[in-house]
């Protein structure tokens, strides 16, 4: 089986409903299966197999697809005794989404097709505790940038990644750590107004984590990605599916203490997670920083038996080799200390995508729902 079947594999058994009321269900669940099947396509009677539609019903969906300029065809199968049936690809390049990761010091744009691939990428300075003006003006210079070469292909939306705590649902800021004036403030519909595009906003964790689940089977796998940068916090994909929690409060993990008398956090607590490896980087102890950072990897597989870490953010990118070897050694020893019965280490890696996977990410916040992506998020509301 190639890279692409099993991509394709990944989108098959979700069923369909050959309801009117769900037109826009069962087309995502089209748009996800041609996703998934790259540049080979897909045939209408795979896609009628593979989403229990009808062959009617996916006629009728692809036919719009392709009069909206979403499908196209990708050549015919081989002919099994009947007339060799047609594939039908996705058209990555019929419609664009933006992605932001508003981190403490920078902001990183990035343009991507409905492949997920970046097509446009730009940098700039930026001082989010500046507050509100400052951010949205340097949102707004950037996302304008972007739009300007896209060369009249319609943007979908934004997605806008950023430090927690937040609440997802409403797009309202908490009290970000280091940042705390941001507490309460709309930042959601505040993007939405200035830049006049549905926005979306979570976390950068979880944007980062969304992007990274694209390529795993549904309803299968559950990692969590640790993202050491400006801060420390964790994306959650349990079960196949990013998990916020209810108030988007999943995956603060610098903020476990895992040092009962020890440096004040940002947060105003002690000995947090955050605290020690921050502590730790910034005296080049990248060993005891990536030491601290296993201790709370160990925790975490501990609580939820996840089956991977992954690891990202600029201080784990600037010097890789530490944290991994940190990181795997902690796991290594939990697999020893819990005996046989707990099966070989968790797997570490770092994440695919380097310093734009949150970006990425944060893109993908916008074109998920359009593939029918659980974990990720409709639009937000507009200007």
């Amino acid at each position: 089986m190639s890279s692409n079947d099993l991509s394709f594999a990944a989108f098959a058994g979700s069923p369909g409903a050959n309801l009117p009321a769900l037109r826009g269900h069962n087309a995502a669940l089209v748009l996800g299966l041609l996703r998934a099947a790259g540049a080979e396509g897909v045939s209408r009677p795979e896609l009628a197999a593979h989403t229990g539609l009808t062959p009617q019903a996916v006629s009728k969906i692809t036919a719009r697809l392709r009069a909206e300029g979403l499908a196209a065809e990708a050549g015919r199968r081989a002919s099994t005794g009947g007339k060799p049936a047609t594939a039908l690809r996705l058209v990555p390049g019929a419609r664009h989404a933006i992605g932001l990761h508003l981190d403490r010091d920078e902001l990183t744009a990035v343009r991507t097709d409905l492949a997920g691939e970046a097509v446009a990428v730009r940098r700039a300075p930026l001082a989010f505790e500046a507050g509100a003006e400052h951010l949205l003006a340097a949102a707004a210079r950037e996302v304008t940038a972007l739009r300007a070469g896209a060369d009249g292909t319609p943007v979908l939306g934004v997605g806008a990644a950023c430090p927690g705590p937040l609440d997802h649902t409403t797009g309202v800021l908490h009290r970000v750590t280091g940042a705390p004036r941001w507490d309460g403030f709309p930042l959601r519909d505040a993007l939405a107004e200035r830049l006049g595009l549905p926005v979306v906003l979570d976390k950068d964790t979880n944007a980062a984590a969304l992007g990274l689940a694209r390529d795993l089977p549904r309803g299968a796998g559950s990692f969590g990605y640790l993202h050491l940068g400006t801060g420390l916090g964790a994306g959650l994909v349990l079960g196949g599916s990013l998990y916020r929690g209810p108030r988007t409060g999943a995956g603060e993990f610098g903020h476990q203490t895992v040092e009962w008398n020890g440096p004040r956090c940002g947060c105003g607590r002690r000995g947090c997670l955050e605290a020690l490896c921050l502590a730790a980087v910034a005296r080049d102890d990248l060993p005891g920083a990536a030491r601290a950072l296993g201790v709370g990897a160990a925790n975490l597989v501990e609580l939820l038996d996840i089956d991977r870490v992954l690891l990202g953010g600029r201080s784990v990118l600037a010097d890789p080799a530490p944290f991994l070897d940190g990181v795997t050694e902690a796991l290594a020893d939990r697999a020893r200390t819990r005996g046989t019965g707990t099966g070989a280490p968790v797997a570490v890696a770092l994440a695919r995508g380097g310093p734009r996977a949150v970006a990425d990410g944060a893109a993908e916040l916008v074109l998920a729902p359009l593939f029918g992506t659980r974990g990720g998020a409709g639009a937000g509301r507009t200007a």
